[in-house]
């Protein structure tokens, strides 16, 4: 019984500190690529994180406080002001965007980009077409059209 629960604090404990840890780390290899998906091609980082987008964004961030732990904003590094693209994407579509803590979150078509905390592995897409926090989370094509 002691073993279930240690185990179990330790997934609650991986999974509260992978997207922090997710988002700095792909900061610094910092890389917007397509891959094929259920969706079809779809948006993910360079370590095959899927990117999401939120339609209560308007050119600028409309997530912060519990929104931001749940749905980690994708943030450019510090020598990186932006990230590179993989083959399909457009450079033009990519950019960054200043939060009001002055970090740089990358966007794609003028869309601020995200992780979603329960994506824990390369591939995973748990909450497309999600409505939390006022608006609906979505993945995006390399178009930059998001998927309904």
């Amino acid at each position: 019984m002691k073993l279930i629960r240690v185990l179990a604090v330790a997934l609650v404990a991986a999974a509260v500190l992978a997207p922090t840890a997710m988002s700095e780390e792909s900061a610094s290899r910092a890389t917007l690529t397509a891959h094929s998906s259920r969706y079809g091609k779809v948006l993910f980082d360079g370590r095959g994180f899927v990117i999401y987008a939120f339609t209560r964004d308007h050119r600028r961030s409309a997530c912060y406080g519990a929104c931001a732990k749940a749905w980690p904003p994708y943030f450019a590094s510090k020598g990186t002001p932006t990230p590179t693209v993989g083959p399909g994407l457009k450079r033009s579509l990519l950019s960054t965007v200043k939060r009001k803590n002055g970090r740089r979150q990358v966007t794609y078509a003028g869309r601020p980009l995200y992780y979603y905390v329960g994506d824990t592995r390369a591939g995973q897409i748990l909450c497309q077409n999600v409505v939390e926090y006022g608006g609906t989370w979505l993945v995006i094509r390399p178009s930059g059209k998001l998927v309904r």
